[in-house]
């Protein structure tokens, strides 16, 4: 006669699933490897005149979209604004500090 096998509880049938890491830091490694270097582009006279407009458009409490330059590579943020100094030239989305020179785009609504 068959021997009948014990039904596995979902519990346990989950774990054989659930994501192992063998190795700690390897996917930071991964990403950090995969990361594409660019270079900052150069913004033409009428973009930074846009920009400018954009700076004195924005308030604090406003939320913004902002693509900005920062280690090698272009970044997208998303936040309230908490801080903007226009003599300082600088942008604080949430608590990331954004300097106007290392800024592509502003969108805000």
């Amino acid at each position: 006669m068959a021997e009948r096998r014990t039904k596995m509880s979902r519990e346990d049938r989950a774990k054989q699933f659930m994501p192992f890491a063998a190795l700690r830091g390897y996917e930071e490694a991964i990403k950090e490897k995969e990361k594409i270097i660019v270079d900052k582009i150069e913004l033409s006279e009428e973009k930074k005149n846009e920009l400018d407009i954009k700076f004195k458009d924005i308030h604090h409490k406003d939320i913004i979209t902002i693509i900005y330059f920062h280690k090698d590579e272009y970044l997208k943020i998303t936040g309230m604004v908490s801080k903007i100094d226009i003599d300082s030239r600088f942008i604080k989305v949430v608590n990331t500090k954004i300097s106007f020179d290392d800024i592509y785009d502003i969108n805000y609504e």
